[in-house]
């Protein structure tokens, strides 16, 4: 495929003997699992979901062709993904992760990071990696405490002053 993609899922395992896979759910699009809804696999095979249900904590979802256990078993481990361009549209000032990439990150008393080099996904929040010219990473948590303003159109992320994590150290700090 040749336009970007984003990772929408990834299969555990097989369920059961008629094609059913769980399914570990990276969207939080509400409407991706269901039936009709096209994505890819990691090696560019498009599926449409045939079914899917909400089963313990997890989805089970059905794929077109995937009929018996063997089929979904071959499933197992590949991730799924979408196009890009298969994204929603979102509201003024709201933006995916995966558009930060390349935003310079500076603090409030104009000190560069770097440039957004990946957004790691964590259950708490996600760390934007800031990479600068020496190759030195800077790990922002992507939280209202430290990220003051993200300009999209600007392509700049405004993060706060704080010792120790985007900040050299305060010297004239007490130590612990």
């Amino acid at each position: 495929m040749s336009e970007p993609t984003v990772v929408v899922g990834k299969v555990t395992k097989a369920h059961g003997l008629r094609g059913e896979v769980v399914v570990l759910v990276f969207s939080d699009n509400p409407d991706r699992f269901e039936p009709g809804s096209a994505m890819f696999f990691e090696n560019g095979r498009e599926v449409r979901v045939r079914a899917s249900r909400p089963n313990g904590g997890r989805l089970l979802v059905a794929f077109e062709g995937v009929d018996d256990r063997n089929a979904a078993e071959a499933l197992r481990g590949l991730t799924l993904v979408v196009p890009r361009s298969f994204l929603p549209d979102l509201p003024e000032g709201e933006f995916w992760p995966h558009e930060l990439e390349g935003f310079a990150v500076v603090t409030e008393s104009g000190r560069t990071l770097g440039a957004i080099s990946d957004v790691v996904a964590n259950p708490a929040n996600d760390l934007w990696v800031a990479v600068d010219e020496s190759g030195a990473e800077t790990m922002v948590p992507a939280i209202r405490e430290v990220i003051v303003d993200v300009d999209v159109k600007a392509g700049r992320v405004l993060v706060r002053d704080i010792p120790g994590l985007t900040a050299p150290d305060d010297p004239s700090a007490p130590s612990a």
